[in-house]
């Protein structure tokens, strides 16, 4: 399994996370690809360039969009998620990352999620830089993320709501719904955002795997700092002796309408779920019924329980142990006339041994050229349209 860890000894924050992804492997372009799929009302440039912080080299990302001072509230971010061209699990996994940012406001200045306003996280830049993380993440293949515990000062800020103290209140209170584990720093200045707290709170666990190292991307903050200003993320793949940390969630269902199936499924994959089934089968008396399953990771267990005992009518599930085998993947850009798109390459033993584009991308770029989905597949399908280097 492929995994990562963020080293997050000096803080986090957004454009540092992006940074890191892109010094790990992640083509610059694909991430601005990612971006402009959002269809913002401002043109948003992603700039790469190489920097130092102490004696260490490190890749500074800056997310260039016009200064706006436009507030918006909840409802008004996933409109524009929901709107864009990305992914559905991405749309969706970006949307819970701003929903924890709402509770956390929400909570902090006494008023309901949908009246906060965002502020600086509301910004078009902060858009980006939330959901460039996953989708960066997501083409890279990272499985599962893991942190470090985070560093908290003392001192001020400067915000919309005037002067607060650091750690910020909201980026406090995110940490505090993720129970995220921290570490006392001599640092007066802002070591993690609240964007870079919301992205780990949302897809993080906060503890150090077992992994093989294959890549390590360093990400720098825009401060000077005695020490590095830097977040280090290390991409790896899980030691095979690590590979049985996974379990099977199953319920029988019998007395619930099947159109609420498809929303289950697609809060048990916003919640972590790595494959959701749904098969037919009877139950006693041959009453017609739906068998409910979840492939997941140990540490997901409690919370997809608990989310399948609120969102469907059943009153018990089964969970056990179950190791599973996986083939390395790694992503491609293909060209065709009608546009790029993402292939996954199936790869075992350090051989490709299949290649498929991906669904959501030649749905795409079927509508937007007004083609047959056949066509596209066919034309992805010729050879020597793939490129060499990671999509």
């Amino acid at each position: 399994m492929k995994i990562a860890y963020a080293d997050c000894f000096s803080g986090i924050s957004g454009d540092m996370f992006l940074a890191a992804l892109v010094d790990a492997g992640l083509p610059l372009d694909v991430l601005q690809d990612g971006i402009d799929k959002l269809n913002l009302p401002e043109k948003v440039e992603l700039r790469l360039s190489e920097t130092h912080k102490g004696a260490l080299r490190a890749a500074r990302l800056e997310v260039v969009v016009a200064q706006s001072h436009q507030h918006r509230r909840l409802a008004d971010i996933v409109n524009i998620l929901s709107a864009s061209r990305l992914p559905e699990n991405v749309q969706q996994t970006a949307i819970r990352i701003f929903s924890i940012l709402a509770q956390a406001e929400a909570r902090v200045h006494g008023e309901s999620i949908e009246q906060i306003h965002f502020h600086e996280v509301g910004a078009l830049d902060s858009i980006a830089d939330i959901t460039g993380a996953v989708f960066g993440l997501e083409m890279l293949g990272i499985e599962q993320l893991y942190a470090s515990p985070l560093p908290y000062g003392s001192g001020t800020v400067t915000s919309e709501h005037g002067i607060l103290p650091l750690p910020a209140p909201a980026t406090l209170e995110v940490l505090r719904l993720a129970e995220a584990p921290l570490t006392p720093s001599p640092a007066q200045v802002e070591l993690v955002t609240p964007t870079g707290a919301a992205i780990l709170a949302a897809l993080a666990v906060f503890e150090r795997p077992s992994l093989i190292i294959k890549e390590v991307g360093v990400g720098a903050g825009k401060r000077d700092l005695p020490v590095p200003n830097v977040m280090r993320l290390i991409v790896g793949e899980t030691p095979s002796s690590e590979t049985s940390g996974m379990i099977q969630i199953e319920t029988n269902i019998d007395d619930m309408n099947p159109q609420v199936f498809g929303h289950v499924m697609e809060r048990l994959f916003a919640a972590g779920a790595l494959d959701v089934y749904l098969a037919p089968i009877y139950m006693k008396k041959n009453r017609p019924a739906t068998l409910l399953g979840v492939i997941a990771r140990r540490q997901d267990e409690a919370a997809l329980a608990e989310l399948i005992l609120r969102e469907t009518t059943t009153l018990g599930l089964r969970v056990q142990p179950i190791q599973r085998y996986e083939a390395q993947r790694d992503f491609r850009l293909a060209h065709t006339p009608y546009g790029d798109l993402k292939v996954k390459l199936k790869i075992i033993n350090g051989q490709v041994v299949q290649s498929m584009p991906e669904y959501d991308d030649c749905v795409r770029l079927a509508n937007e050229n007004g083609v047959s989905l056949a066509d596209v597949y066919a034309a992805v399908n010729k050879p020597s349209k793939i490129d060499a280097t990671s999509a």
